[in-house]
């Protein structure tokens, strides 16, 4: 399946928002090539493009680039000193009521094969949760991580037990829609094939001090996921 082209959501001359779709790496991956990184498109445009993060490769969403070396100290400060407010949209296992509730544990990330909760040698890792529609099967949270440590929204709420849809590295599976319509006409088939994880806005200070809040919008099978549960759940 050939992922979705990378656009621009927003650009100076410092700085560019894009929508990076699912499928598509931040960085080259080791040993394989599944799709042009977000890196390598950006310097093809502009030469001096340097990511300011990154996020998951399954991950759809907002990412911002730094075009100059000033402006890319300018934003890495803000991400180090947790200035940065990051939203995520995910798609979770079982009606779950989050009131702007916290999650505040240490996670270790050492064996990239195990990212896990742990209190003796983790981390620390703090996400904030608020659930913006329940249904009956699936609820829809938004995810303001305010540290930035690897698959910390994953990881946090699995720990909740409120596993993302579709993320079978932390004990979901992917979600079919036979479990939301009980008449099918045809096949059954999945209502998202990978995790159901969105970047969905970032907040930072322009490099005149000026705030800007950058929204991408979801991506197609992240969309089509909320229509269905809508309709049907």
């Amino acid at each position: 399946m050939k992922p979705a082209p990378i656009t621009i959501i927003e650009e100076t001359n410092d700085w560019v928002c894009v929508y990076k779709p699912p499928y598509v790496p931040s960085m080259p991956e080791r040993g394989k090539y599944t799709a042009q990184p977000v890196i390598e498109w950006a310097q093809n445009r502009y030469e001096t493009a340097i990511l300011c993060h990154r996020i998951d490769r399954e991950t759809s969403g907002i990412m911002i680039l730094a075009k100059t070396p000033e402006a890319h100290r300018h934003i890495s400060m803000q991400f180090e000193h947790r200035q940065i407010e990051k939203r995520y949209h995910a798609l979770v296992d079982g009606p779950v009521n989050f009131d702007n509730f916290e999650v505040d544990l240490p996670i270790n990330t050492n064996d990239l094969n195990h990212i896990r909760i742990d209190r003796k040698n983790g981390k620390q890792a703090l996400t904030r949760f608020h659930t913006l529609h329940e249904y009956k099967h699936f609820s829809l949270i938004e995810c303001m991580p305010k540290t930035g440590r690897l698959h910390q929204i994953r990881v946090h709420l699995a720990s909740q037990n409120a596993k993302i849809a579709g993320d079978i590295l932390y004990g979901s599976q992917i979600p079919m829609l036979s479990k939301i319509k009980r008449k099918l006409s045809g096949e059954d088939r999945p209502l998202i094939e990978r995790f159901a994880l969105h970047a969905y806005q970032l907040g930072f200070a322009d490099l005149n001090g000026d705030m800007k809040t950058i929204t991408a919008p979801y991506a197609k099978d992240f969309d089509v996921f909320v229509k269905l549960l809508n309709k049907y759940d």
